[in-house]
């Protein structure tokens, strides 16, 4: 059976379209290359953690952002904003033009994924 990348679980892909298709492949895509950057058998053990403990399969996780962070703070704690800026740096890289301004004069990963999708999504 093969796996699409679109999930229609996604919020932001209701109407299917390809700004929405290549948002999900990057995000899950910059989640995957920091994971990498800790060992690809601790980026495994990581994705079975997020799986068996918070059903949060590795395809869902563009379409469930704030379950993501949420469980990577439970795993990593404080060290969990340091993989968050990696994603977003890694994201930074592909969507240069995107300018973020912290809503609470904080970096918030969540915001962050939000604010940019939404500036991707096409205005009817």
């Amino acid at each position: 059976m093969h796996h699409s990348l679109l999930s229609p679980q996604c919020s932001f892909l209701m109407k299917d379209e390809p700004v929405e298709a290549i948002f999900e492949a990057t995000v899950g895509q910059a989640v995957d290359e920091t994971l990498s950057a800790l060992g690809e058998s601790p980026k495994q053990a990581i994705y079975r953690h997020l799986k068996i403990m918070y059903g949060l399969n590795k395809e869902d996780i563009p379409c469930k952002i704030e379950a993501f962070a949420s469980a990577i703070e439970q795993i990593f704690g404080s060290v969990a904003k340091l993989i968050e800026i990696k994603i977003i740096e890694r994201l930074h890289s592909e969507y240069e033009d995107f300018c973020y301004v912290p809503k609470n004069r904080e970096l918030d990963f969540v915001e962050y994924i939000t604010d940019l999708q939404n500036r991707l999504e096409p205005k009817d």
